[in-house]
């Protein structure tokens, strides 16, 4: 059980850490929503964006720092 607890708080502070990165990431990272890869479609008064380019940044960021956070667990 203790395991699991600490599976859980390591979540938890994931999902805090994003949040706030997410909360004031288009101050920090104004970028992010405006490269080339994004596709944005405007008609009228309806507006598509889908964020291409942005979310595979974002997942490869996201798949380094998950893999370094779970290399340091398991070396402990």
């Amino acid at each position: 059980m203790q395991e699991i607890g600490k599976f859980f708080l390591l979540l938890g502070a994931i999902f805090i850490a994003v949040g706030i990165l997410l909360w004031i990431g288009g101050k920090i990272f104004p970028f992010l929503g405006n490269l080339p890869g994004d596709i944005r479609i405007e008609k009228g008064n309806f507006t598509i964006y889908i964020p291409i380019a942005s979310s595979i940044l974002i997942s490869i960021l996201l798949t380094v720092v998950l893999n370094l956070i779970l290399w340091l667990v398991n070396k402990h």
